[in-house]
């Protein structure tokens, strides 16, 4: 098992908010042990690796032609809370999804909200984060 290293070793609860711990939840994704089954599951485990600083984890489930050479965290962001407004396809026989969300974090204790509207691709039987807007 790759070693990650994160902001939050290990949270006892998942910071995707799917009321699991971490080391049930998000944990396995990160650490290579399992793929997202689905693209919203993909964008929780994406969510939770901001949480906990894993930015080796974004690259890696981040599709090849929108993908950063390089991606670096805010480490004043504290991420505080998802909410998944709607999902369109994504699952597990899809080739396709889109997730929309809000986001709630905190810097320097003034809060802040990122909306987003996120499209996946399946490749390979893998989700992958393709691109979002606003």
């Amino acid at each position: 098992m790759p070693t990650i290293e994160t902001k939050i070793a290990r949270p006892e609860r998942c910071p995707c908010q799917s009321g699991e711990r971490y080391l049930d939840c998000c944990g396995p994704l990160h650490s290579g042990e399992a793929v997202a089954p689905t693209a919203e599951r993909l964008m929780r485990s994406r969510y939770s690796a901001f949480a906990v600083g894993d930015t080796g984890y974004l690259l890696s489930t981040w599709h090849p032609s929108t993908r950063p050479r390089e991606f670096k965290l805010d480490a004043g962001l504290v991420w505080t809370r998802l909410d998944i407004e709607r999902t369109l396809r994504g699952g597990p026989f899809d080739t396709e999804g889109i997730v929309e969300f809000t986001a709630q974090c905190r810097s320097d204790g003034t809060r802040s909200t990122q909306h987003e509207v996120s499209r996946f691709v399946r490749v390979d039987r893998r989700w992958l984060y393709l691109d979002a807007s606003g």
